[in-house]
């Protein structure tokens, strides 16, 4: 949002932006690769299994870590009593288990701990999302409807700061390394 807004596009193509940004299975989009991982899985029998392809490099596991969160993220320690709450009401979704299996032996797992990666907030919202009847395609539009707000108020308090500047990205474009070149007419 800031940095569309920065350019002082319109709240709605600053706002579509910042939802955009969410999309992906790293950040909005992360609860729906959870939902994706834990059907993959499709029993709490197949844990261990898929534990050991996480460890070696040959899966990944997603709604784990932060980059803020260095242990156990509290909002994963909300949402998921709330998962608890929802599914009395909806009925258990048989993928809770899978999740719960798959946090347990995670979090005793040395593996795991030493590289920090504890269950994040995503880790259980999707499944509250789909037990509340959302389709997955759904999920990053109920992620951004809380951060509108706020999104909107950095887009005002920008257009009232006489010194806000177009934000530019800091990285520098090194390119690929030194490359052979053959001229056009010895190919």
């Amino acid at each position: 949002m800031r940095g569309i807004g920065s350019s002082q596009a319109d709240p709605f193509a600053s706002m579509a932006g910042a939802a955009a940004a969410l999309y992906g299975p790293l950040h909005g989009g992360a609860n729906e690769a959870v939902l994706r991982m834990l059907a993959a899985i499709g029993s709490v029998d197949n844990v261990p299994d898929f534990i050991k392809k996480v460890k070696a490099g040959e899966g990944r596991l997603m709604g784990f870590g932060h980059r803020v969160y260095k242990s156990y993220d509290p909002r994963a320690t909300v949402i998921k009593e709330q998962a608890y709450r929802v599914f009395e009401v909806t009925g258990r979704n048989p993928l809770l288990d899978i999740a719960i299996e798959l946090e347990r032996i995670a979090l005793q797992d040395d593996y795991f701990v030493q590289r920090r990666l504890y269950p994040n907030v995503d880790f259980y919202s999707g499944l509250i999302y789909e037990a509340m009847g959302f389709k997955p395609a759904m999920f990053t539009v109920l992620f951004a409807i809380g951060r509108a707000p706020g999104w909107i108020a950095q887009w005002q308090e920008m257009l009232r700061d006489k010194a806000q500047k177009i934000a530019r990205p800091r990285q520098i474009y090194l390119g690929a390394g030194e490359r052979d070149y053959v001229p056009m007419d010895q190919r």
